[in-house]
């Protein structure tokens, strides 16, 4: 532990970080009884794991900077807990249209737009996917690999870790770590494409629904656990973070990074407890609509 090294501003800036990841499980723990009251039972547990992000990783990031050493191991936490949570979103959007069966009725003569970021947002040639129940599918297989395959992986490189084989700021093309980053860079754009398609399809469906700020919480976390991390690691292993005695560039990074990233998901714990409990209307069922159409289309 470092506590015992810290200065006074040291030590009321770490209590001010714990007090406010206890704050955020709290308002977590309020936000999963009231979705559990309210919400019905087949979109529950998705709202509940998509809510707990925020939560897990603030919790995580004030374990590693409480002890350095579990560094590795609750960042690795954090990244699957969030592989799991990217597979989560992309069904709460199936779920919120009522289903897989009713979002194929509301859109059995629709496509999927699938020249979309991270894939494929400058290839604006790629034709449009019918939907069906093989194309929902295969959305759902790209989400479902990130969430199966990023705990196999990191299983394997704390195995490679213990046997003194991966070190993660070696970035050498001998050592393991630049290997299975590459390849976890490449599956989880991979996973992040079908949740693109998927809210470019039912964005104006689910307007009422606040899909959007959803969208949006989602997007930040993203960004913040993944692209601000990455950037103060490269500063860090650049020599760009100074070292402080006793502790090193890389050091100094984690610690950077762990404290922003409670701030951070404090911040979007408490919105998210906003978003997520906005009334929303609810659909109509795609029977009510056909009629509506064909009623307007008879009126003239």
């Amino acid at each position: 532990s470092l506590s015992a090294g810290l200065d006074l501003p040291g030590r009321f800036l770490f209590a001010v970080l714990t007090l406010m990841t206890l704050i955020a499980n709290l308002v977590f723990i309020e936000e999963a009884a009231y979705i559990y009251r309210r919400i019905p039972s087949f979109k529950r547990s998705v709202i509940i794991w998509i809510n707990a992000a925020a939560p897990v990783i603030a919790t995580t990031s004030c374990i590693g900077m409480w002890i350095p050493r579990s560094t590795m191991f609750t960042d690795f936490t954090a990244a699957v807990f969030f592989a799991i949570v990217i597979h989560k979103f992309l069904m709460m959007m199936i779920k919120e249209c009522g289903g897989q069966k009713l979002l194929l009725k509301r859109f059995e003569n629709g496509h999927f737009k699938i020249s979309t970021g991270p894939c494929c947002c400058c290839c604006l040639c790629l034709p449009r996917v019918r939907i069906t129940r093989r194309t929902l599918f295969w959305l759902k297989l790209g989400t479902f690999q990130f969430a199966f395959l990023r705990p196999v992986l990191m299983f394997l490189s704390i195995v490679l870790w213990t046997n003194g084989n991966y070190t993660l700021y070696n970035l050498s093309p001998k050592g393991a770590a630049i290997w299975i980053n590459c390849f976890v860079g490449v599956l989880t754009i991979i996973a992040l494409w079908p949740v693109a398609i998927m809210f470019q399809q039912v964005r104006t469906l689910l307007n009422c629904k606040k899909i959007i700020p959803k969208f949006a919480l989602y997007q930040f976390i993203l960004i913040l656990n993944h692209l601000q991390a990455a950037i103060i690691n490269i500063l860090a292993m650049q020599r760009i973070i100074p070292c402080a005695p006793p502790l090193s560039s890389s050091a100094r990074g984690a610690y950077m990074t762990q404290q922003l990233l409670i701030m951070e998901m404090f911040l979007i714990t408490l919105i998210s407890r906003v978003v997520y409990r906005r009334r929303s209307c609810e659909l109509e069922p795609p029977e009510c609509m056909a009629e509506e159409s064909e009623a307007n289309k008879q009126t003239p």
